[in-house]
Formats: C-alpha cells, structure tokens, sequence
C-alpha cells in the first residue's frame, strides 16, 4: 500500500513510520505546520509542531530513507481547531482541542489530502489498536467490520480523542503503535533503529499554547470582560475578567471574596455568557447521572446488532478519565433543552443513564465516548448534563 505517514517530530510517529516501512509499505512522511508563528520554538515538553520538532521529523524520514515534506495546515488550523477552542468557551463549554485537532486536522484535512493524492492510508503514531471481523447479515451473508478499540498501554491509550474519527475515515487510518503495551517498549524500539527521537521528551498541554497559560491565551483573544461571580443563590462572591475562563468543575483561580457560610469549599457549577455570570457552588451540584450528546456517531456494526432502544455499555468524558457502566441509546428526536423543549431536533443524538456512580464536573462541550470493553462503539459532544430526581 501507498501510506502517508503522519510525522509529528517525536518518537511515537517516527517508530510508526519506520515499522510501516519494515511492514513493506510505500512510505512518505509529512509534517504539519499548524502555527502562523514561523518563529514559534518549543518550550521543553510544552507545545509541538515547531520548527525543531519538523527538523526532527526530517532527520527521522532521511534515517529511514523516506520521502519527506511539510505541508503548511496552519490556515484550516486556525480555523478550525483554534476558532473552535475560542468559539466553545466563550459559550461556556469546555472544548477538547485534541478531538477537534483529530477531527478536522489528521482525520480530515490531512485524510483527504492524502487520499486525493493517491495514497490508501494514513498511518499516525496514536496508540490506539484496529481489529476487524466479519460479521452475519440477516440475508446470511457476511462483511468486514473494522473495530477501534483501546491501546494495552492504558496510561496512553487515544482510544477517547480518536473516536471523533468515525467508521468511513477509520477504514483509511493504520496506528502501527497498536500493540505496544508501554511507552518504554516505543522508546526502545526507536533507539534500536538509530532513531535521534528515542529520549525526546512527550508534549503536552495544548500545542497553541505552549506556555501552558490557557486563561491569558483566551484573554489575549477575547479580551477582557469583567463580570461577576453569584453563589446558588444569585449572591454576588466575587468578580472575574471574563466569564469565558471557567468551566464546570473547577474550583482554583475562583478569587471568591468570601468563604461559603458552611466553610467548604466551592465549585464552577453553571457558566452564563448572556449574562457573563460565574455560578459557584457545594461539590455535590457536580455530580450527574444524566448526559445528553450531540453530534453522535456510531462505529461501523453497532447498532444493527443492538436491541432496539437501550443497550449496556460504558461511557467515558475524559482522556484518561474511568469509563463507568451506563445505559445507552442513539436517538434523532435532537437533543432536548432543561425546560424540556427541542433543540437542533432531528439532529443524531445519544442519551446515556449512568447505571453506577454519577460521574462529577461534566460540562457541556466535552466529548463523551460509549465503549464496550476495549471497543468503542460510539461518540458524542455534551450537550447537557444532569441529576435525575431522587424519586425517578
């Protein structure tokens, strides 16, 4: 097969190209510059996609002896990705950059670029395994379904930020990393082949945001806007620059004027930008046993071979957040508002009735991912999440 690899500049993508290459693929590696900023430089393990880090992946591709080019996806980056991230929170939603990065980025612009190209697939270093199998039609008949499903190594698993991908770009995506069980493992195998990457440290935090300052990011777009901070009770607590800045859940960085009467301690509990407000509350607000998703897709085989309604899964909100047992169904009725009255109706949507312990802090804009086991068989964006009445 033609395979693009994804080259990013750290050890986990340069060992997926090289194994692609062992695997006797036709390979060429490609780098994506995300930034505007030319002159944007790596901060020790914050940020990617850098000028150094695309002078890492060159030096991988020529150890390989693959071709290699940049191709700049700055522009539908900024427009996606980071007009998304700003978008979301200044409608108090907490946005997952990484899913979107997925979604429109690797999954979509690079996918599609790739495949008018003529490559077959594109191979990326996410750990994250692809199994397929054949499955029974009713007419007795059988096709091959091709399952996403958890890496073994669960302190890396992409499993959740993958998800996004959905069935049809699935069926062009190869993580060769799939079976490796630690990042050690990756490490090793990377340093055995000669590569220079093998003890490059991870990135992390949101690469737009290499200095880890999300607050002032936010602010440096949106600008200032002083509002206040009420309690439960619509009592003024405090004050902020921007409504924008908070998520349910949080609880540092609240500068409350005053403690609660009960001492305790208090939580982002709403976010209100029509009104730039900041509701704070008691930690029992947070917890939740109801979530409605919108924007939902479902894997490839799922819900032909699900009872009609309700099915058992679990559900995760979280990138590395414990998936927790839950009821789940698709549904096209849209996704109903807190007075109970349509919103985007006839839009895919999916319910979900938490079976075990209510989850805590889901806020609307999170990505919700139904798995079963290690296979996921469906995604969702929070819409709305809630507390079922004691008597239901």
């Amino acid at each position: 097969m033609r395979v693009l690899a994804a080259m990013s500049g750290g050890v986990d993508s340069a060992v997926a190209a090289a194994l692609a290459v062992e695997a006797g693929h036709d390979v060429v590696g490609v780098h994506m510059a995300l930034s505007r900023n030319r002159d944007q430089f790596r901060t020790g393990s914050r940020g990617c996609c850098s000028i150094e880090d695309a002078g890492d992946a060159r030096r991988a591709a020529d150890m390989l002896g693959i071709p290699y080019y940049v191709w700049d996806l700055s522009e539908r980056f900024e427009d996606t990705v980071v007009a998304d991230f700003l978008s979301e929170y200044e409608a108090g939603r907490t946005p997952n950059p990484c899913v979107r990065c997925n979604e429109h980025i690797k999954f979509e612009a690079l996918l599609d670029k790739a495949t008018a190209l003529g490559f077959d697939a594109v191979a990326t270093g996410h750990y994250a395994q692809i199994t397929t199998r054949e499955v029974t039609l009713a007419d007795g008949g059988t096709r091959t379904v091709r399952e996403l499903h958890r890496s073994p190594n669960d302190a890396k698993d992409q499993s959740y930020v993958l998800a996004v991908a959905g069935p049809d770009r699935l069926a062009r995506a190869m993580f060769p990393l799939g079976a490796f069980a630690s990042k050690d493992e990756v490490r090793a195998e990377a340093a055995r082949r000669g590569l220079s990457v093998s003890a490059k440290p991870d990135s992390y935090d949101i690469c737009f945001v290499a200095d880890g300052d999300t607050r002032g990011f936010l602010q440096s777009r949106l600008g200032s806007r002083p509002g206040e901070v009420v309690d439960v009770d619509g009592e003024v607590v405090g004050e902020h620059d921007g409504a924008y800045a908070f998520t349910v859940g949080q609880r540092r960085g609240l500068a409350l004027g005053r403690p609660a009467a009960d001492g305790k301690a208090r939580y982002v509990v709403d976010v209100q930008p029509a009104t730039n407000t900041v509701v704070v509350g008691p930690a029992e607000l947070l917890s939740v046993d109801r979530i409605a998703g919108e924007k939902s897709l479902w894997f490839d085989g799922v819900l032909e071979h699900e009872p009609d309604g309700w099915f058992d899964a679990e559900v995760q909100v979280r990138a590395h957040g414990a998936p927790v047992p839950a009821r789940v169904r698709a549904s096209d009725a849209g996704v109903s508002g807190v007075d109970g009255s349509g919103a985007d109706a006839g839009a895919p949507a999916m319910e979900i009735e938490l079976t075990g312990t209510p989850l805590r802090g889901v806020a609307p804009g999170q990505s919700v991912v139904v798995y079963r086991g290690t296979r996921v068989l469906g995604q969702a964006t929070v819409a709305r999440a809630w507390r079922a009445p004691a008597d239901r």
